[in-house]
């Protein structure tokens, strides 16, 4: 895969040296990079930096030679250093950035690509910094993402080469799939020139078994890269991506070609017209279901940037219609490329312009919407060129840690779903003030309030319980009202409670989730602490952690309509006694106006400061026991019914 994304760079790369070669001439590392040799260039760079000679250039151009042969993320200390060397490049910033999200570096990326984005001078990739910078910063949710598939290597086809672009021939029921593995080496990136082999397994559901073997000579070359062969379903016609040797004017591009299956025997393949542009590389082509539809990625002027996916439709004559992008929606200014379908027909890519794991992921499309895959189908690294096997099942290639070579193939299915149904396991208790104990509370109603208000009333039974079952990712309120006592409320939420899917011992399994509602008699004139409410010394605004607290008796407030109560605030014996009053009366009063705020009527509630005239602890003379003193409370004075 790599290289078939690397060969159209060639014409550019020779471009960007003749804006930026050295006062010394051209070198033999700037020939090697000018020809897309981007193996040998690291090392004749690297040979330049270690001598001191024109270091910040010669990082630049390893990092470039990195890039441009699919190893963005090796390019990061490279760039850095160009970077601490001062070297003026139009595009550094941006393609540094690019490093730092290939490597899972998010919020470092972030960070660059909005710098890029308000002071890069490259216009274009200034635009797309700021798409990029948004995508990097959602790229952490992604991260986290898993799905119920499983993933396998193909041990049985890959090899240390590259190996990726799996499909299936019609007629022998062999898998094709592109690989380096024989031949003399691409200089681009150091792994060998790609051709398409075939294996017919002993058993096809397992994939075991079999002996690889190279396609006809006919679709195989000794100079030119051959990928990514897709079959008509009567396996009558078939394409693939072919690269030109690179003997016409220096530039090494890719085209999609054609064979035709008459008489036994495949014919000489041919340049697929209308589908290719003479000045782009075309390559990754699918067939999808009907025979007829042929998507494509390619970087011909007109799309979005980077490589687009295109469709084109086979007319009854053979001939294919002109190309048509498939839009804004699935392209963006980075690169898509690598497109299949499935049976059903849901379209499915990979890119590295929507938001991902770093570096390529695979995408599907569902009612129009782009969808990342997730883990463990999706990696830090480039994961691309699905194929289908079944509804659920299929091969996809990349080159994660601990794959065989540069790009591995992997099957993957889809695991059945286990499933989780929660349930709340509620008792309604009373609690004795005396004894501190509880009892049961039978034949009461509790009211459950869910998503978007919806109530449920349940009814306890002789032991206090109720229960309920319970959506998945939702919060729920629950209250219980008994005449005389303060409203018994608590919460339960389901969000982030399923287990993970390996966790789950059986395909059924229920969660109970308990949860216990207090009722407690109101007595008149009953002073109540209200907990961590603390203040700044000598001030008596509210702080945002008492606020917390007192949006808890704000609470009580509106679940107990018919009381009125007295909300006090006292000192510790510690200064002097009117200093203590006016202080606790300004607290006191604070506290009280926030509640108002909250919207309880005035007439309800009443400030009133104590100073240190009431102490819990008398005598104090630990920390603990001042701490104790100084407390906030609130007593009912008045109970309409």
């Amino acid at each position: 895969m790599r290289n078939l994304l690397i060969i159209g760079f060639t014409a550019g790369s020779a471009l960007l040296l003749g804006g930026c070669a050295t006062s010394g001439g051209v070198s033999k590392a700037d020939k090697r990079f000018a020809r897309g040799e981007y193996e040998t260039a690291i090392a004749l760079y690297k040979a330049q930096v270690a001598h001191g000679k024109n270091a910040p250039m010669a990082n630049y151009r390893i990092g470039e030679s990195y890039r441009l042969s699919n190893r963005v993320e090796q390019a990061e200390p490279f760039y850095k250093a160009a970077l601490d060397g001062k070297l003026k490049s139009a595009d550094l910033g941006f393609r540094y950035a690019e490093s730092l999200k290939a490597g899972g570096k998010f919020e470092e990326a972030a960070t660059q690509f909005d710098t890029y984005a308000h002071s890069g001078t490259n216009r274009t990739l200034a635009a797309r910094a700021e798409l990029e910078a948004k995508n990097a910063r959602l790229s952490p949710a992604v991260v986290a993402m898993r799905t119920n598939s499983e993933v396998m290597p193909l041990d049985q086809v890959n090899s240390e080469s590259a190996d990726f672009s799996a499909t299936m021939m019609p007629e022998t029921k062999e898998l094709v799939f592109a690989s380096g593995r024989e031949g003399k080496k691409y200089l681009g990136n150091g792994d060998g020139f790609n051709d398409l082999y075939a294996i017919k397994f002993d058993d096809t559901d397992k994939m075991t078994g079999g002996t690889v073997r190279k396609l006809e000579p006919i679709f195989n070359s000794t100079d030119k890269h051959e990928a990514s062969a897709t079959y008509t379903p009567d396996g009558k016609m078939m394409v693939f991506a072919r690269s030109n040797n690179g003997s016409k004017k220096g530039y090494l591009s890719v085209d999609l070609w054609a064979s035709y299956y008459k008489n036994n025997a495949w014919s000489e393949p041919e340049i697929l017209r209308v589908v290719n542009s003479s000045t782009a590389d075309e390559f990754s082509p699918v067939f999808a279901p009907d025979g007829q539809t042929l998507y494509f990625a390619s970087s011909r002027k007109g799309g979005q940037g980077g490589t687009d996916i295109y469709k084109a439709t086979m007319g009854a004559n053979g001939r294919f219609s002109p190309p048509e992008n498939l839009g804004e929606d699935i392209n963006t200014p980075g690169n898509e490329n690598f497109p299949a379908v499935a049976p059903d027909g849901t379209l499915y890519f990979s890119s590295d312009g929507h938001p991902g794991l770093g570096k390529l992921d695979i995408f599907m499309v569902d009612k129009g919407k782009v969808k990342n895959l997730g883990a463990p189908i999706n990696s830090n690294g480039d994961d691309f060129a699905a194929y289908f096997t079944g509804k659920d099942t299929g091969i996809f290639a990349s080159n994660r840690a601990g794959g065989k070579g540069s790009d591995d193939l992997y099957r993957f299915h889809k695991k059945q779903l286990k499933l989780v149904t929660f349930y709340l396991d509620g008792t309604l208790v009373e609690r004795d003030d005396k004894t501190g104990q509880t009892a049961p509370v039978a034949s009461e109603t509790v009211t459950i309030t869910g998503r978007n208000g919806q109530k449920q009333d349940i009814t306890t039974g002789p032991d206090g319980k109720f229960t309920a079952k319970l959506d998945t990712a939702s919060a729920y309120s629950l209250i219980a009202d008994r005449p005389g006592y303060f409203a018994a409320r608590n919460s339960v939420t389901t969000v982030g409670r399923t287990p993970k899917q390996e966790e789950l011992p059986n395909d059924q399994n229920d969660i109970r989730l308990p949860v216990t509602l207090t009722l407690t008699k109101i007595v008149k004139n009953k002073a109540i602490v209200v907990e961590n409410i603390f203040y700044d010394y000598d001030k008596a605004n509210i702080r945002s952690d008492a606020a917390v607290e007192l949006d808890k008796l704000v609470e009580t407030l509106n679940d107990n309509p018919g009381i009125t109560i007295e909300l006090s605030s006292h000192t510790d014996s510690r200064g002097k006694d009117a200093y203590n009053q006016t202080l606790s009366q300004r607290r006191a009063q604070s506290a009280v106006d926030y509640i108002i705020s909250k919207g309880i009527d005035k007439s309800r509630i009443t400030a009133k400061g104590y100073g240190e005239s009431q102490p819990v602890v008398k005598n104090a003379k630990t920390e603990a026991e001042y701490q104790r003193n100084r407390r906030t409370e609130f007593k009912v004075t008045k109970i309409t019914e």
